[in-house]
C-alpha cells in the first residue's frame, strides 16, 4: 500500500513538471513569435545637429535633414562657368579652392567652402578651415621639430627623428583664425589607415579635428595592394574592390571612437588618373561602388578627389572636361541620388544582420524603412538573400530604389543579384 501511494506521488510530480516544461516551452513559443524590441542604433555623432555648435556651418543649411556634405578638392573658382558646372554635376561644397578663386561667386552661387586660409573676400560661403593634407604620411606620428616643408620640398622634421606630425597640425590650426564659428578639417592619408598603431593614429584624428576624411586609392594605386597585404594583412585576391573604401571608413570611425566623442568621417574618392604612378583611371562603376561603400560604412560626407595625373585626360577640373564625360555623367547622376537620399542618409542607422556575405545599412525615414546593400570585401558576385527584420518581414515586396523595378518579399527575405563587387542596391520597404 505505502509502495502503490509512493508511486501514485511519483507519478503526480512527474506530470507537474511536465506541465511546468510545457507551459515554459509555449511561453518560449510565444516570446519568439512576439515582435522584438527595435533594432540598437550604430554609434553616431548626432547627423546634422552636429553642425549646430558651428555658427557658420549652421548659418549656412548644413543642420536641414536635406543638406549632405558633396565636396570636391582643391577647384579654382574664377569664372561663373567654373561654378554653374561644378553645381550641375552635384556639387555642393569645395575642400580648399586655389588662391585665386573668387569667394563671391561661390557665395552667389549657393556653394560652400572650406580653405586651409582666409582668401580674399572671405564670408558667409566659408563654413570651415582645412589644418592639412595627410601629415600623418609626410610628416609622421610623433611631437618633433617641423622645418616648414612639406612632402617634396625637402627635410620635413629637423632632425628626422622623431617624426613631428603632430607638430604640423598644431602649428597650421594655431595659425587659422580662432572663435570664429568654423569648424576645423583635416585629410588624412594611410598613416592612418595602415601604417601606424592606433595610439599613433588616433592622436591625429582625435586631437585637431572637428571633421576629417582619409584617401586610400584603391582603384588606381598601383602599389595599394602589396602595401595592404603587408600592413593590413588584406589578402591580394579581396583587392582593389569597392569595398575597400568602406574599410577607410571603418578605420577612421574605430580611431575617432577612441576618446569617447565622436566627429563626421568624410569619404575621399578620386575620379580620374590621380597618381603618375598609378595603375589606370577609375571606372565610372567604381566610383559608384565606391562611393556607396563608403556611406554603407557610415560616412557623412563625400570629397572627390577632381585631379588627374596621368593617362588621356590629365587635368585639374576632371569634372569640367570633355574628355571625361562619361565620368561626369556618371557622378552627377550619382550625386543626384545622394541628394535625394539626404533626408534618410541624415538618419541614425539600425544594427541589423541581413546577410554575412553582404555589406549592409538599414535607416528608418517618413514611415518606410531604406536597405542599402553590396557584396562584401571577401565575398563573390552573385544572386545573395537579405533576411529582413520581423517588422519588415511580412511586407509583400521591396522597390529597388532608381532602377525602376521592385522584388518580392519571400519567406521574410529578399533575394536580388548583384553582378560586380562593385554593384549595389537600395531598398525602400513600407510594411
Amino acid at each position: 500500500m505505502a509502495v502503490l501511494r509512493a508511486s501514485k506521488l511519483a507519478l503526480l510530480l512527474a506530470m507537474m513538471v511536465l506541465l511546468a516544461v510545457g507551459s515554459g516551452i509555449i511561453a518560449q513559443l510565444r516570446a519568439d513569435d512576439a515582435e522584438p524590441p527595435e533594432p540598437p542604433r550604430v554609434p553616431w555623432e548626432g547627423g546634422p545637429a552636429y553642425y549646430a555648435r558651428f555658427g557658420a556651418a549652421a548659418n549656412a543649411g548644413w543642420t536641414k535633414p536635406t543638406f549632405f556634405p558633396i565636396g570636391v578638392w582643391f577647384e579654382s573658382v574664377v569664372e561663373e562657368h567654373d561654378v554653374r558646372l561644378d553645381k550641375e554635376a552635384g556639387l555642393n561644397t569645395y575642400v580648399e579652392l586655389t588662391a585665386n578663386s573668387d569667394l563671391a561667386l561661390v557665395r552667389a552661387n549657393g556653394m560652400w567652402a572650406i580653405t586651409s586660409k582666409p582668401l580674399p573676400g572671405t564670408g558667409s560661403e566659408t563654413v570651415g578651415w582645412m589644418i592639412a593634407d595627410e601629415a600623418d604620411m609626410f610628416a609622421g606620428p610623433g611631437d618633433g621639430v617641423w622645418s616648414g616643408k612639406y612632402g617634396g620640398e625637402g627635410q620635413v622634421c629637423v632632425p628626422d627623428k622623431p617624426p613631428c606630425g603632430y607638430t604640423v597640425m598644431r602649428t597650421l590650426k594655431d595659425r587659422l583664425p580662432k572663435g570664429d564659428g568654423r569648424l576645423h578639417y583635416a585629410n588624412y592619408g594611410k598613416g592612418i589607415a595602415m601604417w601606424e598603431s592606433d595610439k599613433e593614429a588616433s592622436r591625429f584624428v582625435n586631437g585637431y579635428t572637428d571633421v576629417m576624411s582619409t584617401d586610400v586609392y584603391w582603384y588606381t594605386d598601383n602599389g595599394i595592394c602589396p602595401e595592404a597585404e603587408n600592413f593590413i594583412k588584406l589578402p591580394r585576391e579581396h583587392c582593389p574592390r569597392a569595398a575597400g573604401y568602406g574599410r577607410v571608413v571603418d578605420r577612421g570611425r574605430e580611431l575617432d571612437a577612441l576618446d569617447g566623442r565622436r566627429q563626421p568621417v568624410y569619404a575621399f574618392v578620386e575620379l580620374g588618373w590621380p597618381g603618375t604612378n598609378g595603375l589606370r583611371a577609375i571606372t565610372p562603376d567604381e566610383i559608384a561602388g565606391a562611393v556607396m561603400s563608403s556611406l554603407i560604412h557610415e560616412a557623412r560626407g563625400i570629397v572627390y578627389f577632381n585631379h588627374s595625373f596621368a593617362g588621356p585626360c590629365p587635368s585639374q577640373h576632371v569634372l569640367r572636361e570633355p574628355c571625361a564625360r562619361q565620368t561626369r555623367a556618371a557622378v552627377t547622376e550619382l550625386n543626384r541620388r545622394i541628394t535625394t537620399l539626404a533626408p534618410v542618409l541624415n538618419t541614425q542607422s539600425y544594427a541589423h544582420s541581413f546577410n554575412p556575405r553582404l555589406d549592409t545599412m538599414l535607416k528608418k525615414h517618413d514611415g518606410s524603412s531604406y536597405v542599402f546593400a553590396m557584396v562584401k570585401e571577401d565575398a563573390r558576385p552573385g544572386t545573395h538573400a537579405l533576411r529582413l527584420p520581423k517588422a519588415l518581414a511580412g511586407a509583400a515586396k521591396a522597390e529597388v530604389l532608381f532602377e525602376n523595378r521592385t522584388v518580392p518579399v519571400r519567406d521574410g527575405a529578399v533575394t536580388d543579384a548583384f553582378a560586380r563587387e562593385n554593384s549595389y542596391h537600395v531598398y525602400r520597404i513600407t510594411p
